[in-house]
């Protein structure tokens, strides 16, 4: 055993997406023809490039390389078909913006469709044997107390373990009571070197809930010489779910942990920038839907119902400001105050369910971020009201106001609308690892993947 066994998990995706690249490059030069070959080698090989990294941008932003995409296989081909749809439609437009354009769209949709053809009978072999389940490394959880419950809790189903095989819970001293599996609760006869290396335990995870005088420090050095690794609780949480347990929190994991970096000045202002630019563009795109928006409202509302709603919500540092959307509720949705809106919300209107869905009344605060109130990326906004009660009741809740808040984030890409504390409770974990680990490739990555929610109407 050595340290690279618990990199399975990026290991099948760099394979995956190698895979992807010869078969992108095959597609493209089966459907080449003599006119093409007449062309320039320079360009035929600048092309060649341009349509691989084309398409597997496409596959990224429709989540075809999430270590953890819940998908069936007709799911998969549903985003491989729309994939090589928006390469054909990208392509088509960048040919038109130069002089002499190397390919005909014949020859693209050859391309396309044959990408299409081979990667989703890729797909269907991964599927079937179950390929990308292979070199899976093997965890053993030191602990069944309540923190080892966690795992057993938050991992409980087989998409949730996708990179791993979860051998067993080891009773420790000082472990408080628990609802662990018995089943799942093993007793180390001989020592835990012998254990490891019989079971071939890739992994252990310390989730003891009485550390002192407790760990058999000996045995996990020993451990950690013969190649396996030894990794603490949260770590592990963050590294397999992409949030941080807040509960599970301690000062000094805070302190002695890598991220949590403060912006610069330079940071700032590029990242205004990149927002300013973007927000531009994205009105140019989107003013359409946002003129049907409105016609929409008046519509169902009459000429005199307002189509803006503008609310007060906390920023960054606790700075208060006025964010603006496409009202989706009823004019006098908040006249009893502040409440938490629901999926079976009374007060959405049929228009704002639809907007709701495919993040259109979220449009609007484009004018947020030209103000410098918000970003693009960051933690969701809140209402002062929200802010003040949850602030007392959930530990480090403070800490999301430390980075600017966004239009979309992380939390809101891996978990639905709040409608309460435990929903506020659970978003708040990925927006701490967003803040740990913010980065302008997070940031991008995250913009992508947004554009699979709005494509898809994963929206609620």
């Amino acid at each position: 055993m050595n340290n690279n066994n618990s990199n399975y998990s990026s290991l099948m995706l760099k394979l995956l997406i190698c895979a992807d690249i010869v078969l992108f490059i095959c597609a493209f030069v089966l459907s080449v023809t003599e006119p093409v070959l007449d062309k320039s080698e320079q360009g035929f090989i600048f092309t060649t490039t341009f349509f691989v990294l084309t398409m597997l941008l496409s596959c990224l932003g429709l989540g075809l390389y999430k270590s953890k995409l819940r998908e069936t296989f007709f799911g998969v081909l549903r985003r491989l078909l729309l994939a090589s749809a928006i390469t054909f439609i990208l392509i088509v437009i960048f040919e038109q913006l130069i002089e002499n354009p190397y390919l005909d769209d014949d020859f693209l949709i050859r391309a396309c469709a044959l990408s299409f053809l081979f990667t989703s009978v890729f797909r269907y072999f991964l599927f079937k044997f179950n390929i990308l389940g292979f070199a899976r490394r093997n965890v053993l959880v030191l602990g069944n107390g309540q923190r080892a419950l966690i795992i057993e809790k938050r991992m409980r189903r087989e998409v949730d373990r996708k990179g791993f095989n979860l051998v067993g819970f080891v009773h420790m001293p000082g472990d408080l009571k628990s609802e662990i599996n018995p089943d799942h609760i093993i007793t180390i006869e001989t020592n835990l070197l012998d254990y490891v290396v019989k079971n071939q335990v890739h992994e252990i995870v310390v989730a003891t809930d009485e550390r002192r005088e407790n760990l058999p420090v000996d045995s996990l050095f020993a451990c950690k010489l013969r190649g396996v690794k030894v990794t603490e609780i949260l770590d592990f949480i963050e590294k397999e779910t992409g949030q941080i347990a807040v509960n599970l929190i301690y000062p000094s994991w805070i302190i002695y942990s890598e991220g949590f970096h403060s912006s610069n000045d330079l940071r700032n202002t590029f990242d205004w920038l990149f927002n300013a630019c973007l927000a531009v563009i994205l009105f140019i795109l989107t003013w359409p839907f946002m003129l049907l928006a409105v016609i929409a409202i008046k519509l169902e509302d009459g000429f005199n119902a307002p189509v803006l709603y503008w609310q007060k919500r906390v920023g960054l540092h606790g700075k208060e400001f006025s964010i603006a959307k496409f009202r989706s509720m009823t004019t006098d949705a908040e006249k009893d105050g502040a409440k938490w809106s629901t999926a079976s919300d009374s007060r959405i209107t049929a228009v704002g369910r639809f907007i709701r869905k495919y993040r259109i009344d979220e449009l609007p605060q484009i004018y947020n971020v030209l103000c410098n109130d918000m970003g693009f990326v960051g933690p969701r906004p809140e209402q002062p009201e929200f802010v003040n009660d949850l602030k007392n009741k959930l530990p480090y809740y403070s800490e999301r106001h430390n980075v600017k808040s966004g239009i979309t984030g992380w939390a809101q890409l891996k978990y639905p609308y709040g409608e309460n504390e435990v929903d506020a409770l659970e978003k708040l974990k990925f927006d701490l690892y967003y803040i740990k680990h913010r980065s302008f490739l997070l940031d991008l990555l995250i913009l992508i993947q947004t554009a699979e929610v709005v494509l898809f109407g994963k929206g609620r």
